[in-house]
């Protein structure tokens, strides 16, 4: 039986890490609204509970607060941050506001005679972020965590298996933090760690094969790695059933196209590839602004789309590469495989399917690369970085045309080859053709060529990022090929700017 551990939304920015460091210690999780109620809990079942933190006050009226029942359940919980904070607020504890708030990474001396923080030393640094705290703890807790300026900077009622910490343990910026969730989950709630993405693979095609039976399945193949990774579980699932559309825009990075091509023409489907890279650059002739180019490319890729599956006659169900992400943030609730059809990604609403399968709305997208590498896809695809549906399209400045396209993705494949000869790599990497133009000198001669920014980040999340300090050296060599075989362009500039303030795009 598969064990859950329920996540519990105040509105913290932090709820899909620490779902996902559950996973990755084997136990499954999910994301509830905090609203939910006991009886539903109850129901579900689970051997733990979490609750995220928040950026309310939790003695200001209409702060969000669980269920009060859910604190006489016997299920083990953990409240993190403002999840802490309500938990003792609610149990009759006293939260005031700091004298003086904590911001960032700093020193706590833990109890690691608890069971909570049991195998660790007892001085942690920790991410703090606070501008409450809990004055006085509820009859039956005890403090098991200080810092200098937070005495109760963790809290434990062993009895009743509550516990609280003020701090994000779920950040890499928490030393130990991976370890205190998993002292929670093994030693608060029992768990097993049965949660295995085999187990995934094998439940999704027999629900798979139950639904669509002997019928046909048509997927919008974007390339991308949730579509590709939807595309070869349902190819499993119902062998030659499926056909998938792919739509070649002319935006996507160099031999991606073809690539993709090579890796699902392989596989037991229907492979269509449309070549409309006409078509899209004709629509986007004289267009500057960033987003209206993403309603434009939406839109005519919903017309391409539209066109060739009204070749195909009728298919009853439309497959989508959904993650459980998209689930998260369009306030929907984790259900069967099988949906009623909503319009997502931009396809046409007259299309019709009688229902939408989305074989991978219950993981996170380092689950999804798991699960790809499992079905035998290729790691160029598996380890594709994030790329934007629009593609280079909006990392171009300004009008695109079939000759800025041509610069940016030669001088995107330049970084990425030298980029991919490194041991240890930024998460995201790529060229931007700024529309800016620099003068220069080629030979004897002055030049007034166009200027490539280069773009690195590190980061866990892509909610945040840092700017990767790429070696001089590596740069130097990246700038060197760029400027010598892209005659026309005569200088590189390396974006050093973290989101925020900026984003990881520059449009």
């Amino acid at each position: 039986m598969k064990e859950l551990v329920l996540v519990l939304d105040f509105g913290g920015q932090y709820k899909e890490l620490i779902a996902r460091t559950v996973r990755r210690l084997s136990v499954y999780s999910e994301i509830r609204p905090g609203s939910i109620g006991a009886n539903e809990i109850k129901d579900l079942n689970p051997i733990g509970i979490i609750l995220t933190g928040g950026p309310n006050s939790v003695y200001l009226p209409g702060s969000p607060k669980c269920d009060p029942e859910i604190f006489q359940l016997g299920i083990p919980i953990l409240g993190i941050c403002y999840g802490m904070q309500m938990m003792c607020h609610m149990l009759g504890g006293d939260v005031r506001p700091c004298e003086k708030s904590e911001y960032g990474r700093v020193k706590a001396f833990l109890k690691t005679d608890s069971v909570l923080f049991a195998g660790l030393k007892e001085d942690n640094t920790v991410l703090m972020s606070h501008t409450d705290f809990v004055y006085k703890l509820p009859d039956g807790f005890v403090s098991i965590g200080a810092t200098a300026d937070c005495p109760r900077a963790a809290c434990a009622c062993p009895s009743k298996k509550l516990y609280g910490v003020q701090f994000h343990p779920e950040v890499e910026h928490t030393d130990n933090g991976q370890k205190m969730i998993g002292n929670f989950l093994f030693n608060v709630c029992g768990a097993k760690g049965n949660y295995r993405l085999d187990d995934y693979i094998h439940t999704q095609i027999r629900q798979i094969r139950e639904i669509v039976g002997g019928q046909k399945v048509l997927l919008a193949l974007s390339g991308g790695v949730d579509s590709s990774v939807c595309a070869s579980l349902l190819s499993k699932a119902i062998p030659g059933q499926l056909t998938c559309i792919f739509v070649d825009h002319g935006f996507m990075r160099q031999n991606e196209g073809d690539e993709i091509e090579r890796v699902f023409s392989a596989r037991k489907l229907n492979f269509i590839r449309v070549n409309a890279q006409q078509r899209f650059l004709s629509r986007l002739k004289n267009v500057t602004d960033p987003e209206e180019k993403r309603k434009i490319i939406g839109d005519e890729f919903a017309r391409v789309f539209e066109e060739e599956a009204g070749k195909l006659g009728n298919i009853p169900f439309l497959a989508q590469g959904t993650i459980y992400p998209d689930v998260i943030e369009s306030g929907g609730k984790l259900g069967a495989t099988i949906k009623s059809h909503h319009n997502v990604g931009g396809l046409p609403k007259n299309l019709a399917f009688a229902q939408v399968i989305e074989p991978l709305a219950g993981l996170f997208k380092d689950e999804v690369r798991i699960l790809g590498r499992k079905l035998g896809l290729p790691a160029s695809i598996t380890g594709r970085q994030p790329f934007p549906g629009p593609g280079l399209a909006i990392r171009i400045m300004g009008e695109v045309t079939q000759e800025k396209l041509e610069i940016v993705r030669k001088a995107d494949f330049i970084m990425c080859e030298e980029i991919g000869k490194l041991k240890r790599k930024p998460q995201q990497y790529f060229a931007v053709y700024t529309g800016a133009r620099s003068v220069g000198i080629k030979g004897d001669d002055r030049t007034y060529d166009g200027v490539i920014a280069l773009r690195a980040v590190t980061t866990s999340d892509f909610m945040t990022c840092e700017y990767a300090p790429l070696s001089h050296q590596i740069l130097s060599r990246i700038s060197s090929r760029i400027t010598r075989e892209i005659p026309s362009v005569s200088r590189v500039v390396y974006d050093i700017t973290s989101k925020p303030p900026a984003t990881v795009e520059w449009e």
